[in-house]
């Protein structure tokens, strides 16, 4: 299983238990969207975070590796 794979499901489940957990807390229905609201943006710009330095790491390696390939062929 590949590393972005099991990131994703890691902050999925992260995800779904913060929300469930607020469901069930004693509060009123307002102030529980309100937290729905905050936590959801909050992990939507963790998600972007994570997912924006997996696209950069990616795209060192393949520039790495077409580097490496130009190198090679001019051998």
């Amino acid at each position: 299983m590949s590393t972005g794979k099991v990131l994703l499901g890691v902050l999925a489940g992260v995800a779904a238990g913060a929300i469930l957990g607020i469901l069930f807390a004693p509060d009123k229905g307002s102030v529980t969207r309100k937290k729905i609201a905050k936590k959801s943006k909050d992990y939507a710009e963790d998600l972007a975070e994570k997912i924006n330095d997996f696209v950069a790491d990616v795209t060192d390696k393949i520039e790495s590796a077409v580097k490496e390939a130009k190198e090679m062929a001019e051998k």
